[in-house]
This record gives C-alpha cells, structure tokens and sequence, in this order.
C-alpha cells in the first residue's frame, strides 16, 4: 500500500481512512465487534482514523480509544468538534455545549482526549463553518492547543472555498497556525468541490479527506428501480437524502444505475469504482470510508489496487459532469445566506 503525505504536516497516511461514524449507537453498538473492524484496517495497511466527538455522542471517540490501546503510535488519529453534545443533532439544546468558540474548544478537546485514551490528537478538525464566531478565535484557540502539544495539526471540514481562503490569510496576518487539511463531501454522485474548493485547497497545499465517497450508501449498489431506501441510522437522520420521490433522488438513481453498468463492464465492483474515482483524483489525500460491519469493510479495503482507465474516468464524466451535485443536500453545509431569508432580504415596515 502507497502512503500519501497529510498535507504540510509530514504524517504519511494510507490512501484509505477509516472513519469511526458508525460504531456505536448510531451503528454498530457492539464495541468488541467495532473493535474487531478497527484491528482489521489496521493489519490491512490502514494507519488513518477519523472520528469526531458528535457521533453517538462521545460513544465512538470511546471505542476508537480502547481498540488502540497499544496500537496508538500505529495511527494517525483525527477528531472534530463543532456539534451540540447534550442533545441530538437537530434538537436546541445549551448554545455553550457547541460551536467555534475558544471556550468550547478548550473544554471540548480535553474531553475527546480523554474518550480517545490518548495525550494528543494528530490531526483536530472544526466539523463545520459558524457564523457566530470569528475564525480568528477558532485559529487562536486551535494553535495555542498546538503549542501546547495537545494536538499536532488543525484542520476544517465542509468549508467552503471562500471560508478557506478567508482562514489562511488572517493564519497568516496574524502569525497564527493553519488549517492544513479540509474534509469535503465528494463522491462521483456530488462532484460540486471540483469547481471550486479542490482548486483552493491545492492552491494552499492543504491535504483532503474526502467524506461519503460511497454518498451515503447510494454507491454501494443497494439502490435500484423498484425498491425502497434503505432503512438505517443515516437515512432515518438525513431522511430528504434518501427520498426517492424527489427529482434529484431519482437523477441519482439513474447515475447510480449507470454507473454500476459501467463497473461491471471495466471488470470491479460499483464499490471499488467509486473509491477509486475519489481517491484517484490528484487533489485528494485519503477518501474516508465508514464500514458498519466487518463484510461491509472488506468490500471497501480492495479499492486502493484499483486505477480507473482514462477512457473509464471519461465515462464517469459522461454520466455525473465535473463539478456537479446531483442533490443540493449532498454539498453538506447550507450558508446563513440560504437559510435565513431576512440575510436576501430588505427589511420593510
């Protein structure tokens, strides 16, 4: 297995991550089993982990910790904070037990060190962008962590381009630490960070880490005419997603047919064509996957011998165009511009 460089950093990473989203409630609740799946990647050549302390509320942070008990000088190991941790996602609960902010920060990682059983955290990730705190705070707090050794590296996840921008020059103005990774959504079914944010991020020598390169499931072969969505975690969680009665769904179904037309014909699975797209793409760094199950990680460890032909890759294009979301939902992250109509909006008497 070919190691890659994680950014500027230096840490050389496998071309797969392994991604800790469901073990725990929100998947696997077996925590020998999880354990199990995490041990295999490993003795596979997988040295890349990436969890975060939202999913299952702290639960997967905890069973990534245990299973690298005496393996932890193996890994790089990725965290994120940003989400509420006393309510679900999508329900209101304390605003100061979430967020940007140095004081969540501050509270927030020593909590993930002490779920993940370790004395610092390689790469911490801000999970999303927040409009109620200035980036500079975020930089401020994220570097004084690294001087401290808490951490090694900082990164974001799901910003958009112009974001990342914003946070490099004001690291750079004001003598502060970078974000030297981004963890975008991008598969062959959401193409959208090619039009803009992959272009940024090479710009700056920042390292990807692709997430839901399999986009949620719907390139996993699972999807067909006729037959109902899956009934799991995720789709119960991002229930529009999965939808099939809306036209973007269905512009999803017919490119997910296709495409596993086009695997067969090139010879692998719709797994492995999909990872191998992802991963092949000279701006990413290491695709993550998020196996439930141990059959579920054995179909995904094969993609990394995998090369997409140039003739294969332009088929891919003829089916989903470069820089296209099928579904707006897969961009991951809906700007206050959007969601609040009074930001496009005069106010009137």
């Amino acid at each position: 297995m070919d190691y890659r460089s994680l950014g500027p950093t230096g840490m050389m990473v496998s071309p797969l991550c392994l991604g800790a989203m469901m073990f725990g409630a929100w998947g696997e609740p077996d925590h020998d089993e999880s354990t199990r799946i995490i041990h295999r990647a490993l003795d596979a050549g997988v040295n890349f982990v990436d969890t975060a302390d939202i999913y299952s509320r702290g639960e997967s942070e905890e069973i990534v910790g245990k299973a690298l008990e005496g393996r932890r000088d193996e890994v790089v190991l990725a965290t994120k904070f940003h989400g509420p941790m006393d309510v679900d996602m999508g329900e209101t609960g304390n605003p100061l037990n979430r967020g940007n902010s140095r004081r969540w920060i501050v509270q927030e990682v020593e909590a993930s060190l002490r779920r993940l059983r370790t004395d610092w955290i390689d790469l911490y990730q801000v999970h999303r962008p927040e409009r109620e705190t200035d980036v500079e705070e975020t930089l401020a707090a994220l570097t004084d962590l690294q001087r401290q050794g808490k951490i090694r590296a900082f990164g974001c996840s799901t910003f958009p381009a112009a974001d990342v921008v914003e946070a490099q020059w004001i690291s750079q103005r004001r003598g502060l630490g970078r974000f030297v990774t981004e963890q975008p959504p991008y598969s062959i079914l959401a193409r959208g960070i090619e039009a803009d944010l992959l272009p940024t991020t090479e710009r700056y020598g920042m390292g990807v880490i692709p997430w839901s390169p399999l986009n949620g499931g719907w390139l996993t072969g699972r999807f067909r005419t006729g037959q109902d969505a899956p009934d799991n975690h995720r789709s119960r969680m991002r229930s529009s997603q999965y939808d099939l009665a809306r036209p973007e769904n269905q512009a999803k179904l017919e490119a997910a047919e296709a495409l596993a037309v086009l695997a067969e014909e090139t010879g692998v699975t719709l797994v492995h064509l999909a990872l191998a797209f992802v991963m092949q793409h000279p701006g990413v760094t290491a695709p993550i996957i998020g196996p439930r199950t141990m059959e579920q990680l054995e179909t995904q460890l094969g993609a990394v011998d995998v090369t997409l032909s140039t003739d294969v890759l332009d088929r891919i294009d003829e089916i989903v165009p470069p820089g296209v979301n099928l579904a707006r939902d897969d961009a991951g992250y809906a700007p206050p511009s959007l969601q609040d109509p009074f930001l496009r909006r005069r106010r009137t008497a």
